[in-house]
């Protein structure tokens, strides 16, 4: 039996969720493009162990290995996201028919197990030859986002039971753009704020191909939000967190819902924001997938690209990633949201929670991550709470299914709720797996 804190319903949809680059690897096989994260990964320096994606969990030939163990699971959905160098390996031109073949097998596969397909369409691969070209900076990659949309939407629509347009462009804007610690690595500062622009317009552009292509099929865009305080009672910081605020939570929700950019954020956008582009960037949502780790604490600092310095939140658990644990941050994201939007919020999933720890398989076989039990165990009290206080949230996908890549960490940093061997790439469920599977199961009707 489980308490109140963690009944959800027959109705809720649980999933777990993976990225292309993460788990996939076999990067050079059937005509995939490189993408932004080969030549990231590549580069000296870049990601802190030396690790690339060339093969990660290989998921590309072990998917029916991965798809079972979700399976097993007893979730309603998987959220997984689709390589667009394996579609179009220079990100524009015909669907490469290979690349979509793999999808296909997958998309095929988790119905067979009664498992909803939910797919992301930009989970940060972007093609490199479009970043030879100008990348986000560029408003053609917009286009051409949309247009790869339309290819997709066309093979795999009639299955797709959710679509997803881009996974987190904030991370793609600040750490990619704004300081350069993840692909592509540019340096841009405040320079970087119409990359954001252009890949809420690629979205738009591309909500309106799927719909066309894909009937009927819900849509939506992912962010990861984190709720901000000042580090004491100064104006200054006080001044600082609103403008924190405003750069990692409403420069990519504004203009999505209320069709405007935050005002501390328009003097930063030049020319990039054209006649009509804001009323294509708040083509109306089917649902906003909400990513939550961790809250943020925040100073004045002039030497800050946007005037602002994070500080440490104090007294209380760490994760590996040394992120704070605070789950009443996913309450208060749910619930700023539905105050800040009002009727203007639709129906919200939360895509992604979950944390890192330095998971090791004991002499008897097993992973004892209590600690990710326990993390669980509170985030997911807090999205009931959130829920009891008014918010519609619809379904928690858990990040992630699989230890994976972790981007400029490499290997380093195990989220799943499998352990990965990423020498024999063997795949061992953790006591978090187990926790999870019957948390699932109690949501179902006695009987």
């Amino acid at each position: 039996m489980i308490d109140d804190g963690l009944r959800f319903g027959p109705d809720f949809v649980f999933g777990t969720a993976t990225a292309a680059y993460q788990i996939e690897g076999a990067v050079a096989e059937d005509g995939r493009g490189p993408s932004v994260w080969d030549t990231f990964s590549h580069t000296p320096g870049k990601v802190r162990t030396g690790e690339t994606g060339d093969v990660e969990c290989d998921s590309y030939h072990r998917y029916a290995e991965d798809v079972a163990l979700t399976a097993g699971l007893g979730v309603s959905a998987y959220r997984f996201s689709i390589a667009w160098p394996r579609i179009q390996p220079t990100g524009a031109g015909p669907t490469n028919p290979a690349g979509l073949g793999y999808y296909d097998r997958l998309v095929d596969a988790l119905l067979a197990e009664g498992v909803a397909p939910v797919a992301t369409l930009l989970h940060w691969d972007l093609p490199q030859a479009l970043q030879d070209a100008g990348g986000w900076q560029s408003r053609d990659t917009a286009e051409r986002f949309a247009d790869y949309a339309g290819l997709i939407a066309g093979s795999l629509g009639d299955r797709m039971r959710m679509w997803i347009t881009l996974n987190e462009p904030v991370v793609v804007t600040l750490h990619g753009h704004v300081r350069g610690t993840h692909a592509p690595g540019l340096r841009l500062g405040t320079g970087a704020v119409p990359v954001a622009h252009h890949q809420l317009l690629g979205h738009g552009l591309a909500v309106a191909a799927l719909r066309a292509a894909s009937a009927g099929v819900p849509v939506g865009i992912i962010n990861n939000y984190a709720p901000v305080h000042p580090a004491t009672d100064a104006e200054a910081d006080i001044a600082a967190t609103r403008r924190q605020d405003a750069v990692h939570n409403r420069l990519f929700t504004d203009p999505l819902l209320v069709e405007r950019y935050p005002d501390e954020l328009v003097p930063y956008l030049g020319d990039a924001v054209r006649e009509g582009d804001l009323a294509t960037t708040s083509a109306s949502l089917d649902f906003l997938g909400v990513n939550y780790y961790f809250p943020g604490l925040v100073r004045a600092d002039p030497s800050g690209v946007f005037g602002t310095a994070s500080v440490r939140w104090p007294d209380v658990p760490r994760t590996a990633f040394d992120w704070p644990v605070v789950p009443d941050g996913m309450r208060e994201t749910l619930v700023t949201l539905r105050e800040r939007y009002g009727d203007g919020l639709p129906p919200v999933y939360v895509t992604e929670n979950g944390a890192a720890y330095d998971d090791v398989v004991r002499p008897d076989g097993t992973v004892q991550d209590r600690e990710r039990v326990s993390y669980l165990d509170g985030h997911l009290r807090a999205v009931r709470a959130a829920m009891d206080a008014g918010v519609d949230v619809r379904g928690y996908f858990c990040w992630s299914l699989l230890d994976n890549f972790e981007w400029a960490e490499g290997f380093s940093k195990r989220f799943g709720l499998v352990h990965v061997d990423f020498a024999t790439l063997r795949r061992t469920p953790k006591a978090s797996y187990d926790w999870f599977r019957d948390l699932v199961a109690a949501q179902r009707p006695a009987g």
